[in-house]
Parts: structure tokens; sequence; C-alpha cells
């Protein structure tokens, strides 16, 4: 059996949604038009530091943090505000976005490179003492 190329699998799914810079992320999310959603990992957050003001939502709880008839849901991702996910270089957030689109969420984006992107733009990041 041949393993499908995550490379490939990511580069189809960048064909398929939106991808906002750091800068539009972050003037969407001061305006209050998007919500900001950190997918890494716990000890990625706790060793590169955090985007301020972001819902944590791990890649592993994603879907049923998002889905309302979940037992875990999270009442913060039921919001009319364009969530905008990111991981730490932008493969996971991609295919994340396309899971989340074909359960059914519209406004949806991802963050052009992650939190590199965020970090390399120069944007703000909460550091763990």
């Amino acid at each position: 059996m041949a393993i499908r190329p995550v490379a490939e699998m990511v580069a189809e799914a960048k064909d398929k949604i939106a991808t906002w810079s750091p800068a539009e992320a972050r003037k969407a999310a001061d305006e209050g038009r998007a919500l900001l959603v950190d997918i890494r990992d716990i000890r990625e957050l706790n060793r590169d530091g955090r985007v301020p003001g972001a819902f944590h939502a791990p890649r592993g709880m994603l879907e049923f943090w998002l889905d309302p008839e979940s037992p875990y849901h999270k009442p913060a991702l039921a919001t009319d505000k364009t969530l905008v996910l990111f991981c730490g270089s932008a493969w996971r957030s991609a295919l994340s976005v396309v899971a989340l689109q074909e359960m059914g969420v519209e406004n949806i984006a991802e963050i052009a490179d992650g939190f590199k992107g965020w970090k390399a733009a120069g944007l703000p990041i909460e550091v763990k003492d």
C-alpha cells in the first residue's frame, strides 16, 4: 500500500480554502470580525509562545469542540465571526479548514505560514516564563 504524501494533501487543501496574511488576521480579530484559533499542541504553545487572545483548540479535538451536538462542544467556537485557524507552519491548519468546511463551516480561513508567519511578521506573542 502506497501512502499519499501529506505535502500533496496540504497542497490540495490550500486550493480549496482562504488563506489570510498574519496582518489581515490580526486586523480582523482586533475589529471583532474574526476569532483566531490556535490548533497547535499545548507543548508547542508552552515552548514557542501564544498569540494573545487566540482560542486554543488542539487539532485532535477541533471537530468535537466545534460540533454543537458533541458532548465536548465549546460555546466559544459557536460564533458568527470568521474562524481563522493556525498551527506551526500552516499544514495542519490547511487540512483542518477543509475538515471544518466539510462539516458545514462557511466563515473559515487559515493564517499564511501559521505561527511561524505570525512571528516573522513581528506580531505580538506571549511567552511563558
